[in-house]
């Protein structure tokens, strides 16, 4: 045997998720006819593309709830649904397990379905009107399961409704008929249905009454002690990071500025943006530091600015900033910042 032929890297040693450059543009030219428009006497093809998401790098590690940040259109629910699949990648890979999985056939990603699981924002939206709640809940281990009894999958769902406070009584009634709080266990129910290992929550309590947000978190915080599980959490709530999240990756304009551990991020935010997202943030302290006003406005995807997408708004910006892409790099307390003006020793 060749004593240096390289083993294979042990699935448990690897990041659960890792992503690799994902770039996500939608199209706002319609079709190929309507992108064709006279310009100086020629007829010429003219495209416009919202960039969603442009060169994302991020990991997660088994058992760990990574807690991805930041204003409304910055692309964190495009990440989400690329990861899942909802959303097919411009560019870029999606790797689970160590297997890249974004280029798979809907056959060849079956068994990562049962694996991977999505608790979406609107409780109101995502169960079917149509269905009852045990027929909701059946569906997707039926799927899963093709050979297992009636008895057994109607066991499993009443097992899965007990364990997120349900009462199994329920099952024949309508989504309709149950609160937002209400609706949202089922919806977590379901995701537990098929005994998944990771889990993609897109602002799950954001569309909920502040009394039940509580509930729902303690309620997933639990799911991930009982089952192992490890969770993409998408949410602009800073107070929902601090209770829930492992780690912490702020975004801008689709790109991640920030990664670190919650503690640390919350302690010594590095990047500019961030720094100014956690001055946001209501304190009671005195010694808390002053809000910071960040002037200007956020600039529009669909024209992106040459170099850090945050040059425009930043008081450490300079010509480099203006010009050049910043890289992640790793910092001395473990995290990784896309800052020129933190990588030169300035800020």
């Amino acid at each position: 045997m060749n004593s240096t032929a390289t083993s294979p890297v042990p699935e448990a040693t690897q990041p659960l998720l890792a992503l690799r450059g994902l770039e996500k543009r939608f199209s706002l030219s319609g079709d190929f006819l309507e992108q064709l428009k006279f310009k100086g006497g020629k007829l010429v093809r003219h495209q416009e593309h919202v960039h969603a998401i442009n060169g994302v790098d991020l990991e997660i590690q088994r058992g760990e709830a990574l807690c991805v940040v930041g204003e409304s259109g910055c692309g964190k629910s495009t990440v989400a649904r690329t990861v899942m699949g909802l959303i097919t990648p411009s560019a870029g890979e999606v790797h689970y397990a160590g297997q890249r999985i974004d280029d798979l056939s809907t056959k060849q990603l079956l068994p990562y379905r049962r694996r991977m699981q999505m608790i979406f924002q609107n409780p109101y939206a995502s169960l079917n009107p149509r269905m009852t709640i045990q027929q909701t809940l059946e569906e997707p281990i039926r799927l899963h399961h093709p050979d297992w009894t009636a008895q057994r999958v109607k066991d499993k769902v009443n097992e899965v409704m007990q364990s997120v406070g349900i009462d199994p009584d329920w099952g024949p009634r309508y989504g309709h008929e149950f609160s937002g709080g209400q609706r949202q266990r089922i919806a977590i129910a379901r995701a537990l249905a098929v005994d998944p290992e990771f889990i993609v929550a897109d602002e799950p309590i954001s569309a909920l009454d502040v009394s039940i947000q509580a509930q729902v978190l303690n309620l997933l915080m639990e799911a991930q002690q009982r089952h192992n599980l490890t969770y993409l959490f998408i949410t602009h709530d800073l107070a929902v990071v601090e209770h829930f999240g492992t780690r912490v990756a702020v975004m801008y304009l689709g790109r991640v500025c920030e990664v670190a551990p919650t503690a640390t991020l919350f302690a010594r935010p590095r990047h500019p943006y961030t720094q100014a997202l956690m001055s946001a943030i209501p304190r009671l302290e005195d010694d808390r530091p002053q809000h910071i006003r960040l002037e200007g406005e956020v600039p529009t995807p669909v024209h992106l600015p040459s170099g850090c997408v945050f040059h425009g708004r930043c008081p450490h910006a300079d010509t480099r900033c203006r010009e050049e892409v910043p890289a992640l790099i790793v910092t001395d307390d473990g995290g990784q910042v896309a800052c020129h003006a933190v990588e030169e020793g300035r800020i």
